[in-house]
């Protein structure tokens, strides 16, 4: 993506809060016809020895997406978290447009499907992402009929998409520091996506206006 050096983090641990605070993530490839196709999923974060991440998944069979991962094994994966229109009012003169700010995250992997019969590892990451988003449900998926459950499990085609580069976009005005009072007090009065914004620029020490106060 277009990473200006203003706005690019190399900090892993930037980019592993944003993917596993927005985990739905878009998983995109390229069709038969050399176009890029693009499923919306929910992706489960694994971090390995050596600071490697590792995103786990998975689509519908009747889904083509993951017929292009079997021949095409290389794909990109977007993670969007908080964005928020940004009004030129924030800074202190008048020769300023609007704009949009965002955090975001780009992943190259090379994926890598689980086999058709291997229930149990297919099982295991659905865990994963039960105890990502409702760990309640656990109980429930764990008490299914056997039969139902290899029914459910043969539907779907599950994979791990190992990160082999990533980038880490947080867009929040770094290079104008005139204007980060305004824009930290107007987001924090504003509504989730400003206010989740307004709380990246207080982890990024963006908050701090002319007294040194955060949000001052």
């Amino acid at each position: 993506m277009y990473l200006p050096p203003q706005f690019a983090s190399q900090d892993p641990r930037l980019a592993a809060r944003l993917m596993r605070e927005h985990p739905f993530a878009s998983l995109i490839t390229l069709d038969d016809e050399g176009l890029p196709f693009v499923t919306h999923l929910p992706l489960h974060l694994r971090e390995e020895e050596g600071g490697h991440f590792v995103l786990l998944g998975h689509v519908a069979r009747p889904n083509p997406q993951w017929r292009h991962l079997q021949q095409r094994p290389r794909a990109v994966v977007s993670f969007l978290g908080p964005h928020a229109y940004m009004s030129p009012r924030v800074y202190p003169d008048l020769a300023r447009v609007p704009t949009w700010n965002y955090v975001a995250v780009h992943c190259t992997v090379t994926a890598r499907l689980i086999d058709h019969d291997d229930a149990a590892t297919k099982d295991a990451l659905l865990k994963q992402l039960i105890a990502d988003h409702e760990p309640g449900y656990a109980p429930q998926w764990q008490a299914m009929a056997p039969g139902l459950a290899r029914q459910l499990l043969a539907g779907i085609v599950a994979f791990e998409l190992r990160v082999d580069d990533w980038q880490c976009k947080l867009k929040l005005n770094q290079h104008r520091p005139e204007s980060h009072a305004a824009l930290h007090a107007t987001y924090a009065q504003g509504g989730a996506p400003q206010q989740a914004l307004a709380g990246w620029m207080e982890r990024l020490g963006l908050a701090r206006g002319a007294s040194g106060r955060p949000g001052a």
